[in-house]
C-alpha cells in the first residue's frame, strides 16, 4: 500500500465536533488548508494531512489536550456500510469481527485486531502508530471516545472498557481520562489497547437482520475492492513520476515496474473508470502546472521533465489542458501571486 488515506466522513466527522463545540471551524480549517467545499466531496483525503488539522487546532484553542477534547463531541458513527454490518450481526462479538475486517473503509491507519486470552479481553492498536506524535496522540484519543460510543449505542450502553493504554508518553492528567473515558488509562504503552470484559462478545444486538447481513457483507467488499482501484491509480502515478524523465513512461514500462503483464493493468485501470493515458496526461498537466507557477525553470526545461520528446507536442497538449500557452499560464499565476 502507498500513501495511506482516510475516508471522507473522518474529515466530516472532525467537522461536526468542531462545530458541536462551538469553535471557529472556517478559521480551523483555513489554517489547516481545508476548503469547506471539501467536506462534501466524497473522495478519500491523506492521512498526512491529519498534521496540519490537528496543528491549527491547537494554535486556535490553545488546548494541548484537544483531541480528547473534541472527542466528547464527535456525534455518533452513522449510515455507513461498517455500521450497517455491524448492527446486522447476530451479537457484538460476530459484528465486532466484520468490522475489523472492513476497518480500512475507515482509515489505512486503523490496524485493530481483537485479542482474547485466559486473561484478557482487548482490542489492540486501534490507531496505527505515526512518525508525528501530535497526531498519534490527538487522533488516537479522539478517535477512542468514537468507538466508545459507538460501542456504547449498539450494545444499549452496556459495554464498559475496563483499562486503556496509549503508545504515546505525553497525554493529559489522570483525572481527565478517567472523566472522559470513564476508566483509567496508562500512557507510554507499546500498544494502544482497549481492555473490557470478553461477556459483552456474546450481547445480542436489537437490530440484527440475518437477512440484510450478506448483502452488507457484499456491499462492504466491493468497497474494498474500489479501495484496491484507487491504490492502484496512485502505484501507477508513482511510476509514471519515477520513469518521467526517462522519456520512456509507456503502459508496458509501468506495468513491469508493477510487476502485472500490460494487459492486466489495462483492464484494472478500466475497472477503475479511468485509463494509462488518462492517468498520465493528469500527471503530466499537474507538474507542468506546478512548475510554471512555482518556479523559474525554463520552458524547455519543463518539456523536458514532463517526459514530452518535443516543444510542440508539450505546447498543443498545455493549450488543450488550460486553453493557455505555458507563458500565458506562467503570467497569469504570478500576477495573483504577487498579489497576494
Amino acid at each position: 500500500m502507498g500513501q495511506l488515506t482516510d475516508a471522507s466522513v473522518v474529515l466530516r466527522l472532525g467537522y461536526q465536533a468542531m462545530r458541536r463545540a462551538g469553535l471557529p471551524t472556517e478559521e480551523i480549517l483555513n489554517k489547516a488548508g481545508v476548503a469547506l467545499g471539501q467536506l462534501g466531496i466524497n473522495a478519500r483525503t491523506p492521512f498526512s494531512a491529519q498534521s496540519a488539522f490537528w496543528n491549527a487546532l491547537e494554535e486556535v484553542t490553545h488546548d494541548p489536550d484537544i483531541g480528547l477534547h473534541l472527542g466528547e463531541y464527535l456525534p455518533l458513527y452513522r449510515g455507513q456500510v461498517i455500521e450497517h454490518l455491524f448492527i446486522s450481526s447476530g451479537n457484538f462479538g460476530a459484528g465486532l469481527k466484520r468490522a475489523l475486517a472492513y476497518q480500512r473503509l475507515i482509515s489505512d491507519a486503523l490496524k485493530a485486531e481483537l485479542v482474547i486470552n485466559e486473561a484478557h479481553c482487548y482490542l489492540t492498536n486501534c490507531v496505527q502508530q505515526t512518525a508525528d506524535q501530535k497526531v498519534n496522540r490527538h487522533f488516537s484519543e479522539c478517535f477512542m471516545s468514537g468507538v466508545l460510543r459507538f460501542f456504547k449505542f449498539v450494545t444499549e450502553g452496556r459495554f464498559q472498557p475496563t483499562f486503556i493504554d496509549f503508545n504515546f508518553s505525553e497525554g493529559a492528567s489522570d483525572e481527565e481520562y478517567l472523566r472522559v473515558y470513564d476508566c483509567p488509562v496508562s500512557l507510554g504503552q507499546k500498544e494502544t489497547r482497549i481492555y473490557f470484559d470478553h461477556a459483552i462478545l456474546d450481547y445480542p444486538l436489537w437490530q440484527a437482520e440475518p437477512e440484510l447481513l450478506q448483502l452488507h457483507e457484499q456491499l462492504a467488499v466491493e468497497k474494498l475492492q474500489e479501495l484496491a482501484r484507487y491504490d492502484l491509480v496512485g502505484e501507477v502515478r508513482r511510476a509514471i513520476g519515477a520513469t518521467l524523465e526517462s522519456g520512456d513512461t509507456t503502459l508496458e514500462t509501468v506495468a513491469t515496474q508493477l510487476n502485472i503483464t500490460p494487459r492486466r493493468l489495462r483492464t484494472q485501470l478500466s475497472e477503475a473508470d479511468t485509463s494509462f493515458q488518462q492517468i498520465l496526461s493528469d500527471y503530466r498537466c499537474r507538474l507542468a502546472k506546478k512548475l510554471l507557477a512555482n518556479t523559474n525553470e525554463s520552458v524547455e526545461r519543463i518539456v523536458y521533465l514532463t517526459g514530452f520528446s518535443e516543444p510542440s507536442t508539450f505546447y498543443r497538449a498545455f493549450k488543450r489542458w488550460t486553453n493557455e500557452t505555458p507563458v500565458e499560464y506562467r503570467k497569469r499565476k504570478q500576477v495573483v501571486s504577487s498579489s497576494k
